[in-house]
């Protein structure tokens, strides 16, 4: 195929622009060789004739095809040019807002402008692992691939990060260095993780500043090698730093900035430690205000100078040293403002009072006179003698703006080394990753000294690279042996020997700095003379004879000489830096502790050779030689290193976000090498396809015939047919430049005249099958037009039939009404007027029974009245003179009340008036209840009859009047009449009708009301239901994140441990080791078991290391059991002193046992008598609350208020002063009766003992004493009785509230019941009723609960105490037994067989051998098949119910807690064992189903036999294990979790993503350099391989007996891992995103499907976690062109975000040319539709994301008895009871 072939009508070409650099045009015709013209159109339709030289016959390049524009990797462009390049990186770059590009090995960065989305953890998460070309272009995927290079070839690795100013350099490497924090873990206490991204803060405040370019550019070149050990985590960092631009500190262009730590320093000159300072704002010091710009826009220099002091703090930089840096940076801002006065041309001087000054050196702690005199003068040494001598302004300037260079530059230095040793690690670095953050290629309008060494080392880096790309070109093509030829490159040597080789520029500029009298002028006439016209990349301006010219790989620069000579000298005066290292200011002498060793050096080499004389300055390193010397030691360290290259693109100068200036791009481009790269692929076989990939592509170039088992011998024979430029390798095909594009061009080609075909027999069918079914119409048509003539001929004949009958009837049905109309006016008239007449006498016996009632109400009433008002008087004059009977009987009361058996009586006769007031008060009350309903009944009724009689009177009234007038046009209305009443009987029939059916609807829109409220009801509930389960869930998670982040720790803990241990164990003894890890373990393990005593120990260490981790957790635990102790030490305090107060007490008690006895026989009366008092005053509270309560009782309580209630209240008030006044009188007696018997029984010991005399003042005192404590106990009993009594009233007046309350409320619902209609009040009084009764049986039921938990623990304690009283009566009975035991004649006995109660004796040493044959030695697949599931766990719970059954809690307790601690340790080392995890999760969750199944709950037992009920446990409440043991399954759930995480990462992506069931019209496109690898290359990965091994967790989990709802929950956590996985990696690869991977991706989740559905989980919850997934897949194949596809969208991705649905739409690819692109109109209005949903704002699914598991508790039907110990077991020392 000739080139000129491609260039026909409607091929796509590129044509040079002066402004966009490059235009795109279309072939108008095709072109023929020996044309001189091409015709061209431009895309916006204007047409132009491009020229043709003749004499080289250049083309314009050739456009790629639209599938192949926007790839990840610039390689795999069919044509690679320039124009290509720039259009692929700004369709990616704009619109789809992606901003890496890989070209080869080349990462291309342009900076957005804009804070992305893309460097979250979980993004890290997603490229860590991953292959370099498996994901989209990244800069983790570079940091990654040298991560993987490292660890893999075990080779040190560099990123080389080069731009220019403001592409984004630094962003790049700080992401690069975070990624390899995140990936890796540090192996020290202090994680040096975070001290390598601390040194960014520092490095960016001291050594980056604000350019015309860029905010925060570096001013200095910075290589950072980050140290990794033998197990990949960082165990250090080194840093190196290039060319910092010193003259920044003194001088800014306009529109700059100075370092950012000057301005953070102003910024923060307010605060106390910077006061001494005397700083201000930035704008009052001439080194931060020549640029006019001492703002960043959006940056807080206060806020930044915190982080700069917090990364100081964490790099172990203590305050003190951070205020001297401080220090030192505000004499230099002060020195730049130290005012120079010139006295002559060549004099100058400084005030001696100048405040700058004086201020520069009080910081300094240097003499001020010295200075200011070593400012204004300089010292000349000759050999004989030394002179000073006064310098100009000018120089005195010079001077002192280099002396704060070079105190700035000493102090960055200082810091790097600071950086450098807190860096630094003890352990051994195996290897390292260096990250090269340096400038890239500059030119402006000025060039110097600066510009000249940053070009010169991009000159070396780029040969560098040059000559990498090129061997890689080079492996590659003999790894595959195919015939290459040396490809041509552009090699950049000859320009670095102009530079650095001998007598170059450098060398030149070194010979002319040593020279006395030196300048830049001569410097450049040397240059001329030696290069110019000798050195085709030197040259000399036209105009100037103080620059040169560099033809550098990049492009031409000028540069001034005027300065290099200074700058490269890089001088200072000596004396100056003399007067510094007097000063007493530590860090200030440490910054010149270098030069003094220097000097020292210089000092000896002179010695050795003999010439004393010669001056330092000779000796001293050029800044040209410096850098030179450290440039060669970068290249030897990158060459020694795999490179990996990063170059970063600034698009604007503007700033702008996501803006792409063509012209800058491609001088960026030029400039860092990306073009060369692509030279240098175009010029051998950019594009590559592994065999496999071209059938795929191109299997429909190929017919059936052609298509043979060896695929790399079909490809051989399609490619002789097409092409000729390319070459086999062993496992890819090379193509040379174009030849893809004409295989895209065919494969169209081909494709498209298939889809014709297809149209054109998909339109002859359609054609065809609407012709068929138009016949078929046209018959039907007519068969039904015949037909509906015929039936309308049929119709005419009836309707005349019809209209002859119906005339028949008609004239008989007129005749008849006009006889029934006249007979019906008859009879009404007369009805009417009979009815008047009975009206009149109605009306007449009703006005005389009325009168007669009214007389006899008013009768009725005022004999009433009179009753009444003698009543009253009648009562008054009793109540007068009862009064005066009763203050006579109070009198004689008070006579009569000493005395105890008047109280008594008067206390029965109080009984007996209270009694009968009681009585009165029922009937009064009852009689009152009576009259008031009457009376409400009778006005009730008289109101509604008044009213009826009312309403009937007017209508009889009204009714009269219309008769009258009707009555005389009764004759004309006689006929009508009869008619209206015909039709009033049909009215009323249909009246009747809809009646009925208005009934029949109000009954079911009163059930649909019900329906609705309940259905409203249960709505609420559910809403309720749904959020507790939410919060339930949620707080189920916490607990349970909480509680694994507890249980690593644990095991960090004990690794730590054992590291400890080992340590110890190899100090002391170096010569011995431990076999293996399981030995170690074992060992550990046999010693938990040993005993308890062990365990405390092991806690306490372990307690006693946590407290050196700093962790939350840790610390809480460890201040709560410090709490615990100190309540527990407290507590024994309190008991010794209660001891010791009762130790006294029984002294007491001892000396007063003989008033001991009296006070017994005392508090026995007093409690008889009060008891009887306590229940007479119960039975009389009873009746009150009965009559109180009693609706249906003769008698009702009085109202309170009047006349019967008051009296009631008085009597009761005034009985109750009596009954105070009686039990004074009684304590008072029985305090005498009581003084008296003690005095009787202590004279009666006196007695005893022969005492004959007896002292007065002793009897007084034993007296005193006896009644003192008569009346403590008094007082006593009478406070609890009161209290019991206030007790009892409060209760009997809650009720009393409640019964009032409740009769208040009756009331009311009984008032607005009565104004209800019938059918509301009988709804209403049923709702009423159902709530009462409701609730009365929720009170009942929570009554009934609390007996039974009563019953229950009653019964557990009858159980225990019959158990003891067993044992007790037991032992002596076996004791008998065994004493009169005698020997007997054996007789033979028929022996029935042992019923056993499912248990298993062991004994307490066999705890330790028990558990490693049952936990830790055991095979959990050979149980799993061949025995009962869950047979571990049974056979511990029959132990746990021996221990129960002996009541031995020491057994117990010790089983329990080491069994936890053997699972642990069994489930800590085989961390990946799926099947090992399993078995014990099964068994862990059997257990604790069984210590719920046999608690005795009864919760628990509903499902038992009686057999299993019996066997309960009886003596101990386990009930704290329970959530012990759960513990252990969420940790056993949590790693069984990640053990098939670890097992299906590595399937998902190839099974759900890369595989591809159907190749050929979707096939992949084209990869380039860099090809992914497959995951498993010796075997296809399908989504069969991802579905078997689902089956096998599955088998595995049910033949260990695992719940199923366990098995529900871990199916549901393994497809969200499978949504969440895809999902994110789907979002990361442009690749995958094309119609057909949706398609792909559908089919997978349906088989997915499948397999939930054939194993019945359908309903666990796992369908819906690939609802995401689902969607994406959807949204790539749904159309996306409309507004309408906009909503669609919107509607359907409900799961997706916001951003996961713009990302995709983003990144949709079509793979064939019938697909369209998704334009950016189409996204911005998706994100519009979208901006108010409430989402989250990740991009990523949480791929780590566990869900919290629950346990439903599972009883099991197993009987314990039955249950059989195997033999392989090894358990024979356990004997089944």
């Amino acid at each position: 195929m000739a080139a000129f072939e491609l260039y026909s009508k409607n091929a796509h070409v590129w044509l040079p622009d002066a402004a966009e650099v490059w235009k795109s045009a279309e072939l108008l015709k095709d072109y023929t060789p020996g044309d001189l013209t091409l015709s061209l159109q431009l895309e916006d339709g204007t047409v132009v004739e491009h020229n043709v030289d003749p004499n080289t016959k250049n083309l314009p390049p050739l456009r790629n095809p639209n599938i192949l524009v926007g790839e990840n990797d610039l390689t795999t462009l069919s044509y690679l040019h320039e124009p290509a390049v720039l259009h692929n990186l700004k369709v990616r770059f704009i619109d789809s807002k992606l901003i890496y590009t890989y070209c080869g090995i080349v990462l291309v960065a342009i900076n957005p402008y804009e804070s992305l989305p893309i460097y979250e953890a979980d993004i890290i998460n997603a490229y860590s692992g991953q292959n370099m070309g498996d994901m989209d272009p990244h800069i983790f995927a570079v940091a990654e691939e040298a991560y993987k290079q490292m660890s893999r070839d075990q080779r040190n690795q560099s990123i080389i990060v080069s731009g220019e100013s403001g592409a984004g350099k630094t962003v790049s490497a700080k992401y690069a260095m975070r990624y390899f924090a995140t990936v890796s873990s540090s192996s020290e206490e202090t994680s040096i993780e975070e001290r390598v991204l601390a040194s960014n803060p520092i490095m960016e405040a001291f050594g980056n500043a604000k350019t015309t370019r860029n905010d925060n550019s570096s001013r200095f070149g910075k290589y950072i090698e980050i140290g990794f050990n033998k197990d990949l985590c960082i165990v250090g960092a080194n840093m190196r730093t290039y060319l910092l631009e010193k003259s920044r500190v003194v001088f800014q262009a306009h529109g700059e900035r100075n370092y950012h730590i000057f301005y953070q320093l102003c910024a923060s000159s307010h605060l106390s430690e910077f006061k001494a300072f005397k700083l201000g704002c930035a704008d009052d010091f001439c080194s931060t205000n020549q640029g006019q710009s001492p703002v960043i826009d959006g940056v807080d220099d206060a806020k930044e100078m915190c982080n700069t002091r917090r990364a100081f703090s964490l790099l172990g930089i203590g305050e003190s040293d951070q205020v001297e840096i401080y220090q030192i940076l505000s004499a230099i801002l002060h020195l730049s403002n130290v005012d120079v006065k010139d006295q002559s041309s060549d004099r100058c001087s400084i005030l001696p009072d100048n405040a700058h000054l004086m201020v520069f050196c009080e910081l300094m702690g240097v003499p001020c006179e010295e200075m200011a005199h070593w400012l204004c003068h300089r010292k000349l040494q000759t050999i004989t003698e030394t002179f000073v001598k006064s310098v100009s302004k000018e120089n005195a300037v010079h001077g002192r703006d280099a002396l704060a260079k070079h105190i700035y530059a000493r102090l960055f230095g200082w810091i790097v080394n600071s950086i450098n040793n807190a860096l630094a690690s003890t352990m051994k670095q195996h290897s390292f990753i260096g990250v090269l953050d340096i400038y890239g290629f500059e030119t402006f309008d000025v060039n110097s000294f600066e510009q000249f060494c940053i070009n010169y080392a991009n000159e070396k880096l780029q040969q560098q690279f040059n000559l990498h790309v090129f061997k890689l070109e080079q492996e590659e093509y003999m790894k595959e042996e195919i015939p290459w030829t040396l490809i041509d490159f552009c090699d950049n040597k000859p320009c670095i020997n102009l530079i650095e080789a001998k007598l170059g520029i450098l060398d030149l500029l070194d010979e002319e700095c040593r020279m006395p009298k030196g300048s830049d002028d001569t410097w450049a006439q040397k240059l001329y003379n030696t290069h110019l016209k000798q050195d085709a990349y030197f040259d000399k301006p036209r105009l100037s004879n103080e620059a040169f010219i560099i033809h550098h790989f990049a492009d031409k620069v000028e540069y001034q000489c005027v300065g290099f000579l200074e700058k490269n000298k890089d001088t200072v005066n000596e004396e100056q830096i003399n007067v510094l290292k007097k000063s007493k200011f530590d860090l200030l002498l440490k910054l010149f502790e270098d030069e003094e060793k220097l000097k020292a050096q210089t000092s000896k080499t002179s010695s050795n050779t003999g010439r004393p004389g010669k001056s330092q300055k000779e000796h001293k390193k050029t800044v040209g030689l410096q850098f030179r010397q450290s440039l060669h030691l970068l290249m030897d360290t990158l060459n020694a290193t795999s490179p990996h290259y990063v170059r970063c693109i600034k698009p604007n100068d503007r700033k702008a976000p996501f803006t792409l200036d063509p012209m800058r791009a491609v001088q960026q481009l030029r400039a860092c090498g990306v073009l060369e790269t692509i030279r240098i692929s175009a010029a051998g076989f950019p594009s590559r396809w592994t065999y496999q990939e071209f059938f795929g592509r191109y299997r429909v170039l190929m017919k059936q015939k052609d298509v043979l088992p060896d695929r790399k011998q079909t490809c051989r024979n399609l490619l002789e047919k097409l092409i000729k430029k390319y070459q086999f390798g062993k496992n890819k095909i090379f193509f040379r430049a174009g030849q893809v594009a004409y295989l895209e061009k065919l494969r169209s080609d081909r494709l498209r005249s298939a889809c014709v075909a297809i149209q054109k027999t998909i339109r002859c069918w359609l054609a065809r099958k609407k012709y068929l079914r138009m016949r078929q119409s046209a018959i039907v048509i007519q068969k039904h037009v015949r037909a509906q003539q015929a039936r309308s001929y049929v119709k005419f004949l009836r309707q005349t039939k019809a209209a002859i009958v119906i005339q028949r009837n008609l004239r008989m049905w007129s005749k008849r009404r006009h006889f029934l109309q006249q007979r019906s006016a008859a009879i009404t008239v007369q009805r009417v007027w009979r009815g008047c007449l009975a009206r009149k006498h109605y009306f007449k016996l009703l006005y005389e029974q009325k009168a007669v009632v009214i007389q006899r109400m008013v009768r009725g009433w005022l004999a009433r009245q009179r009753f009444r008002r003698a009543m009253e008087a009648v009562v008054l004059l009793q109540s007068c003179v009862r009064r005066m009977r009763a203050k006579k009987e109070l009198k004689k009361l008070k006579v009569e009340a000493r005395t105890v058996e008047h109280f008594k009586n008067l206390n029965i006769g109080m009984e007996n008036k209270i009694m009968q007031l009681q009585h009165k008060i029922n009937e009064q009350l009852k009689e009152n209840r009576e009259l008031t309903e009457r009376l409400s009944v009778l006005e009730k009724t008289h109101t509604t009859e008044r009213e009826k009689q009312c309403r009937e009177i007017e209508n009889l009234r009204s009714s009269e009047q219309e008769a009258r007038a009707k009555a005389e046009t009764v004759p004309s209305l006689l006929e009508q009449l009869s008619f209206l009443q015909e039709e009033l009987e049909n009215i009323r029939r249909e009246k009747d009708h809809q009646e009925e059916q208005t009934k029949i609807y109000k009954e079911q829109t009163q059930q649909v009301v019900k329906m609705n409220f309940f259905y409203s009801e249960i709505k609420t509930n559910l809403e309720n239901t749904k959020q507790l389960e939410k919060d339930l869930t949620e707080e189920r998670s916490r607990y349970q994140s909480l509680l694994s982040e507890h249980l690593q720790l644990e095991e960090r803990h004990k690794d730590l441990k054992e590291e400890m241990n080992i340590t110890v164990i190899s100090n002391q003894s170096s010569h011995q080791r431990t076999d293996s890890n399981y030995s170690s373990i074992s060992s550990e393990f046999s010693q938990i078991l040993s005993s308890t005593e062990d365990e405390d120990s092991a806690i306490q260490a372990e307690d006693e290391v946590e407290t050196k981790v700093d962790l939350p957790i840790l610390l809480k635990l460890q201040k709560r059991v410090k709490e615990l102790e100190g309540e527990n030490q407290s507590l024994w305090k309190k008991l010794g002193k209660k001891e010791e107060a009762q130790q006294e007490k029984a002294k007491e008690v001892e000396i007063q046992t003989t008033f001991g006895r009296t006070e017994l026989d005392v508090e026995k009366l007093k409690r008889q008598e009060l008891e009887s008092e306590n229940k007479k005053l119960k039975q009389n509270l009873n009746e009150l609350r009965k009559s109180l309560t009693s609706e249906n009782s003769d008698l009702a309580p009085p109202a309170a208020g009047s006349l019967p209630y008051n009296i009631l209240l008085e009597q009761l008030s005034s009985s109750n002063e009596e009954l105070e006044l009686r039990k004074e009188e009684v304590l008072l007696l029985r305090s005498h009766m009581v003084r008296q018997e003690a005095l009787k029984h202590r004279v009666r010991s006196y007695i005893s003992t022969n005492i004959h005399t007896l002292n007065e003042d002793g009897e007084l005192w034993l007296a005193y004493e006896g009644l003192k404590e008569t009346n403590r106990l008094l007082e006593t009993q009478m406070q609890e009785q009161e209290c019991l009594h206030s007790e009892k009233y409060r209760k009997l007046t809650e009720e009393m509230n409640k019964l009032r309350s409740e009769k208040e409320h009756q009331q009311k619902l009984l008032a607005t019941s009565l104004l209800l209609p019938e059918d509301a009040r009988i709804d209403a009084s049923l709702k009423h009723e159902i709530t009462r009764l409701t609730t009365e049986n929720l009170e009942r039921m929570e009554q009934q609960q609390k007996q039974d938990k009563t019953i229950r623990k009653l019964k557990k304690q009858l159980k225990l105490y019959m158990k003891k009283v067993e044992d007790l009566e037991g032992n002596p009975v076996t004791i008998s037994s065994s004493e009169t035991s005698m020997p007997v004649r054996p007789v033979h006995i028929a022996r029935k067989e042992k019923e056993f109660q499912g248990m298993l004796e062991f004994k307490e040493d066999d705890t330790g051998h028990l558990l490693k044959n049952l936990v830790v030695d055991l095979k959990p697949r050979g149980v799993a098949v061949s025995f009962t599931p869950g047979l571990p766990a049974f056979i511990i719970f029959m132990c746990l119910r021996y221990a129960d059954s002996v009541n031995d809690d020491r057994r117990l307790s010790t089983l329990l807690n080491s069994t936890i601690s053997s699972i642990k340790g069994v489930i800590k080392v085989p961390r990946n064992d799926f099947e090992v995890v399993s078995f014990w999760l099964a068994n862990t969750c059997r257990l604790m189903h069984c210590l719920k199944q046999y608690s005795g709950d009864e919760v628990f037992m509903v499902h038992n036999t009686a057999k299993q009920n019996e066997q309960c446990l009886a003596n101990f409440e386990l009930t704290e294990y329970h959530q012990l043991f759960g513990d252990l399954a969420i940790q056993i759930y949590r790693q069984i979790i990640k053990s098939m995480e670890n097992i299906l990462l590595p399937l998902i992506i190839p099974c759900m993503l890369e595989h591809e069931a159907e190749q050929g019209v979707l096939g992949s496109k084209p990869t380039g350099l860099r090809k992914r690898s497959p995951s498993c290359p010796d075997e296809a990965l399908t989504v069969e391989v991802l579905l078997q091994r689902l089956s096998f967790f599955h088998t595995t989990m049910s033949q260990h007996g695992m719940d199923s709802d366990i098995i529900k929950q871990v199916v549901k956590q393994q497809f969200y891992i499978i949504s969440a996985v895809t999902l994110n990696n789907l979002l990361l690869r442009k690749d995958m995103c094309s119609w057909g991977k949706g398609l792909q991706i559908r089919y997978n989740v349906w088989q997915l499907d499948e397999w939930l559905s054939e194993r019945e989980l359908s309903g666990c919850g796992a369908k819906e976690t690939l609802e995401p997934l689902i969607q994406a897949a959807q949204l790539l194949q749904i159309k996306k062109n409309t507004e309408a596809d906009a909503k669609a969208i919107c509607s359907m991705c409900s799961s997706l975000t916001t951003a996961q649905i713009v990302k995709i739409l983003t990144l949709y690819t079509p793979v064939i040319e019938f697909e369209e692109r998704v334009s950016n109109t189409f996204i911005i209005t998706i994100k519009n539709l979208l901006k108010d949903r409430a989402e989250s704002s990740n991009l990523m699914m949480d791929a780590k994301k566990i869900f919290s598991v629950t346990f439903p508790f599972t009883p099991s039907s197993v009987a314990l008895e039955t249950i059989q110990i195997p033999a392989s077991l090894n358990l024979g020392f356990l004997i089944r009871v």
